[in-house]
């Protein structure tokens, strides 16, 4: 069977003025994650990414720590995240005395953001919203199905974002809507979804994990953004 690691971008620019791009920490990350695939003589066969910045970078740190010389990455738009800005604003236009001062905690931005997504599942939010729940879940099934149905007997690392990442447990779990929300949350920075797979069936044996970062030297890099 072939083989997916499924990995979460690293540390993006929380707060920032363009969250879409890795922090130095990210970066980091991301290449100590290569470094350990390189550690476990990982041959790694295809690398795919969506098409957001923070996807792209952490394909190249990965890369850096594999020492991959000409790496090419194949780009899959499936992968992308769902636009939680435009998400949490429709949220806000609709609920304008939940609206949150910049500075808020961030663990109150986690709040709104998973209410957001609790009303866009159950289709009580679109207006202002760039997709449709339903169109979510049809792309990320979409990069699944031609991983299934091309990538024979490979080893593939696809960097995604915790949303999508969560979007693909839940439908190998045939999992409620609900699932995606909580996961989402949950992913940290480069973990791993690791899945067997053929073209009838996908199967997952491990999820969140951070081998590279489970270490007393490196846990305080363990993070969530």
């Amino acid at each position: 069977m072939a083989e997916l690691y499924l990995v979460r971008h690293g540390q993006a620019s929380f707060r920032s003025d363009n969250y879409d791009k890795l922090s130095p920490l990210g970066h980091q990350q991301a290449q100590w994650l290569g470094e350990y695939f390189r550690q476990r003589n990982l041959q790694v066969d295809s690398i795919l990414t969506g098409t957001l910045v923070r996807h792209r970078e952490t394909a190249e740190g990965i890369a850096q720590g594999l020492q991959l010389s000409s790496p090419d990455f194949k780009v899959f738009e499936g992968l992308n995240e769902f636009d939680f800005h435009s998400l949490i604003n429709a949220y806000i236009k609709q609920h304008p005395a939940e609206a949150l001062d910049r500075n808020a905690p961030a663990a109150d931005f986690y709040k709104l953001l998973k209410k957001g997504m609790q009303k866009w599942s159950s289709g009580e939010l679109s207006e202002g919203v760039d997709e449709t729940w339903q169109h979510f879940e049809e792309r990320v099934r979409s990069v699944i199905e031609t991983l299934q149905a091309e990538f024979h007997g490979q080893k593939i690392v696809a960097v995604s974002s915790g949303g999508a990442i969560a979007m693909v447990l839940r439908q190998i779990l045939q999992a409620p809507s609900q699932t995606v929300i909580e996961l989402n949350l949950q992913i940290k920075n480069t973990a791993i979804a690791h899945c067997y797979f053929n073209p009838k069936a996908l199967r997952m044996t491990s999820f969140n994990h951070v081998p590279h970062l489970d270490t007393p030297e490196r846990e305080q890099h363990i993070t969530y953004s």
